[in-house]
């Protein structure tokens, strides 16, 4: 693994601490603790296995969606995010490779006459989604004849779908069944329409970069081959998702 020297954490933490954006919209990513409210998760474990390897102090910053951390990196005000890997973000994002793989699915009410992933892309089809999240991002590129209704965050769609908006929900497979216990008559089409893989992001504007990439993908490839992110995962009660291959 390739070691951080001085020039790479005055790059890779500028401030002396190494800010790290959090996505609570994502409960595969993190949550919060219901005794001491502070963020818990597999990108918890992550961060500060992170900064213990470089000895660099943390600071997790919360956010409630993916794209705010995407906005808050692409600004300077954090230096770390954890993210799915999307080309448009990855104009300004650069990534390592992915360390977990999370499924993204439909659900619709239980007597919509849609039944498989593949008649949602049709005309009349309007589709709920997270605005700015990864989902989002997939869809505007591959939805051709449905119309996508964006709300505020993932965390509000199916709120926003029994609202009366659209006809289908999308996003975290595990978001979207955990939200529905909240409400009677819904259900989820088989499957997934998407595989997410979400990695580590730092800011390309940033000087060193690339060797900061490197030095990540180098922890990422460690923590996943000895077992760190599967226990983590274990640990955190995560269903669903798989470490990344």
């Amino acid at each position: 693994m390739n070691q951080i020297d001085a020039k790479m954490i005055q790059s890779f933490a500028p401030t002396g601490t190494l800010r790290v954006g959090i996505n609570l919209g994502n409960p595969v990513l993190a949550g919060l603790d219901a005794g001491t409210q502070k963020p818990k998760g597999v990108t918890i474990d992550i961060a500060n296995e992170i900064g213990k390897r470089a000895g660099i102090p943390i600071e997790l910053v919360p956010f409630q969606t993916a794209g705010s951390t995407v906005d808050a990196i692409k600004t300077g005000k954090i230096d770390l995010i954890f993210v799915a890997i999307d080309p448009v973000r990855g104009a300004d994002v650069s990534y390592t490779p992915p360390y977990i793989q999370i499924e993204g699915a439909y659900m619709v009410k239980a007597d919509s006459n849609l039944k498989v992933n593949e008649y949602v892309d049709r005309s009349g089809v309007e589709i709920v989604v997270g605005k700015g999240s990864a989902y989002d991002l997939f869809l505007t590129r591959e939805i051709k004849n449905a119309t996508l209704l964006r709300a505020a965050s993932s965390q509000a769609v199916v709120d926003d779908f029994m609202a009366g908006k659209g006809n289908v929900a999308a996003g975290v497979k595990q978001q979207l069944e955990s939200d529905a216990k909240r409400y009677n008559g819904l259900r989820m089409l088989p499957g997934r329409f998407m595989v997410i893989n979400q990695a580590i992001g730092i800011p390309k504007a940033r000087p060193e970069f690339e060797k900061t990439t490197i030095y990540l993908s180098g922890i990422i490839a460690d923590l996943k081959s000895s077992g760190f992110v599967a226990e983590s995962m274990k640990r955190h009660g995560i269903q669903g998702a798989r470490v990344a291959e």
